[in-house]
């Protein structure tokens, strides 16, 4: 090999080290930049089980709605239907855990993966944020019973017929757990119906004794007053019912609500789940939601973050598996 060609072999390989170790450098820059990538850089997809209109729906759009402009991206609503809200559960189970889907979860989710409908356990689930809490109340026909305790005593003599939604769901745990944490305990027959106005329909018309039912699904007929609550499902007395017992009051522990309220899939990483969090919190601070919740009768204690969701989901998952035992619904 001649000299300049020598030269020239050694410019060449000298190059190719060189671009290496600047194609390395540039490889090692990137990666922990692409690694810290802000979130979120796409739109998030926010599933709910409920149709469009229905509560959980409704809820979920007015949370929406200044969350947008907090993470500068589309939150996009997706209705995923059917089983109890299994469908909706399998479809956040089948996307990355990555923050970028998101699921709205109601009693009706508990209650489906406690009876293993879906392969998700309670565990795999990561709170956000709950954006309602309505408590269950025992509504009668005006006037049926003096108090809370003259029903249970007419309960603990003969089984009341008690309404609510569908077997196995909310309504009927809460009946349950109500009826078992009574001192000496009671017998009740179930009657499922559509929905609070048909509930209260039947309490009206006398065919039934109990009613299972939110307060703002039967507002217009306690305001009329044909029915009225005669017993809050909680510890302690609700500001929008300030005359109505608490089970709490009468040495009942039952805590049993209608809450609706948006997790994650485990695996999420957290710094995720708190820009959600805060974004979400933030949002439903916001006069516009807190309006929202005064509508429907609710308070701003509805709202809170993902440790005291967390916690409270715990809870009423551990109740709704318990009743669906006692219930023969889990073996």
């Amino acid at each position: 090999m001649t000299e300049r060609s020598l030269h020239k072999h050694r410019l060449t390989r000298r190059a190719c080290v060189v671009g290496a170790s600047m194609a390395l450098a540039v490889g090692l820059v990137a990666g922990p930049v692409q690694a810290q990538e802000k979130f979120p850089s796409k739109p998030i997809q926010v599933v709910t089980h409920a149709g469009a209109g229905g509560g959980t729906d409704v809820s979920v759009r007015m949370m929406l709605l200044q969350a947008r402009s907090a993470l500068k991206q589309d939150l996009v609503v997706l209705s995923k239907t059917g089983g109890n809200g299994a469908v909706s559960i399998n479809f956040l189970e089948s996307q990355p855990a990555d923050g970028y889907t998101i699921l709205a979860i109601t009693p009706s989710h508990l209650a489906t993966i406690a009876q293993g409908k879906v392969k998700v356990k309670f565990e795999d689930l990561v709170g956000i944020a709950r954006m309602t809490d309505d408590p269950q109340y025992l509504m009668i026909k005006k006037g049926k019973y003096a108090s809370a305790k003259a029903m249970i005593e007419a309960a603990q003599k003969g089984k009341l017929k008690v309404a609510g939604t569908q077997v196995g769901g909310v309504d009927h745990i809460a009946i349950a757990s109500f009826a078992k944490k009574v001192k000496g305990g009671f017998q009740f027959d179930y009657v499922p119906y559509k929905g609070g106005a048909h509930i209260a329909t039947a309490l009206i018309g006398g065919d039934v004794d109990v009613g299972v039912v939110n307060y703002s699904e039967a507002e217009a007929q306690v305001q009329a007053g044909e029915i009225e609550p005669i017993l809050s499902l909680t510890m302690k007395r609700k500001d929008i019912t300030p005359n109505t017992a608490a089970a709490g009051e009468l040495g009942i522990p039952v805590k049993m609500s209608t809450v609706r309220g948006v997790v994650a899939l485990k695996g999420t990483p957290q710094d995720r789940v708190d820009v959600l969090e805060k974004a979400l919190m933030g949002s439903m601070k916001d006069s516009v939601f807190q309006t929202y919740l005064k509508s429907v009768g609710l308070g701003p204690d509805s709202v809170v973050g993902a440790k005291e969701w967390q916690a409270q989901m715990k809870d009423l998952y551990e109740e709704t598996q318990a009743q669906l035992k006692e219930l023969g619904f889990i073996k």
